[in-house]
């Protein structure tokens, strides 16, 4: 069997299987097993496909069919126009959070500041911030440690080891230090929501950064209690929060001190971020 012929193999499985992206992630999957770029693969698709590399597409193929996402199988997802490694243990980055990314650089350029990333999955946010704001620092704090772990290879490939320091800690915590900016992307689902989630999300993202208890507003309470005892005043804090969350959490920010600053759409033109500062009570 040749590329091609393996190509259409797999896009007419993820067809059936109604995923919209088949001829593309059958492509992307080839790359994967023969380790070579896509663009390679495209012009020469006479390639012949060796056994062993056809039953390992055809495992991946599987994968896919049952809605398992692509980011996941290729271990890696762009973001901030670089590769970060993905695993079922972070969230995948989603491109609404570039948004807040380069609305926080447009306003630190040139600054040096102390970050904090609260939940910080696969490093994405604070490796993207700092690679941009040179001579800035960060934290990055996640309950589960196996997402620390996939933040800590991040950290490695993007050559932030000397910039970031990562935490297995709980909002909870003890912090000994204040800082300028406070960046969060909390869970904000709904919990009876759950179950009408997309099922490449609901089946495969990790509940613990989708569940936002109840309301959907558990966590992001939690980090603006905490984030008022550990950001410097006149200190940001960028959140980012669900769809027709903005009203109910501009209350609780303004409640608590913060003034709103910043309101980031995505590009559906709902509210996705609000970057606010922490006034003196």
């Amino acid at each position: 069997m040749n590329a091609l012929e393996l190509i259409n193999f797999g896009a007419k499985e993820l067809r059936q299987k109604k995923i919209n992206t088949s001829i593309l992630d059958s492509e992307l999957l080839l790359s994967k097993i023969l380790k070579k770029n896509r663009e390679e693969i495209l012009i020469n698709l006479d390639q012949e496909i060796c056994q062993k590399n056809l039953s390992r597409y055809k495992e991946l193929i599987l994968r896919r069919s049952q809605h398992e996402p692509i980011a996941y199988i290729l271990e890696n997802k762009e973001f901030w126009s670089k590769f970060f490694f993905v695993s079922s243990d972070t969230l995948i980055p989603r491109p609404e959070t570039e948004l807040m990314v380069e609305k926080l650089i447009e306003i630190f350029k040139e600054k040096k500041i102390s970050i904090l990333d609260m939940g910080t999955g696969s490093g994405c946010i604070l490796i993207s911030l700092l690679s941009e704001l040179k001579n800035s620092t960060g934290v990055g704090i996640d309950i589960s440690k196996k997402a620390l772990e996939v933040a800590k290879k991040n950290s490695d490939k993007h050559r932030m080891k000397n910039k970031i320091k990562f935490f297995n800690k709980s909002l909870e915590s003890k912090f000994y230090q204040k800082f300028d900016l406070i960046v969060s992307n909390p869970p904000y689902i709904k919990s009876n929501e759950i179950k009408n989630l997309k099922e490449d999300i609901r089946k495969y993202e990790p509940r613990i950064a989708l569940d936002g208890g109840n309301d959907g507003l558990d966590l992001i309470k939690k980090v603006i209690y905490k984030t008022k005892n550990i950001l410097k005043i006149k200190g940001l804090l960028a959140l980012e929060i669900g769809n027709e969350q903005n009203k109910k959490v501009s209350n609780i920010l303004i409640k608590n001190n913060f003034k709103i600053e910043h309101i980031i759409k995505d590009y559906k033109d709902n509210v996705r971020c609000l970057i606010s500062t922490y006034i003196e009570s």
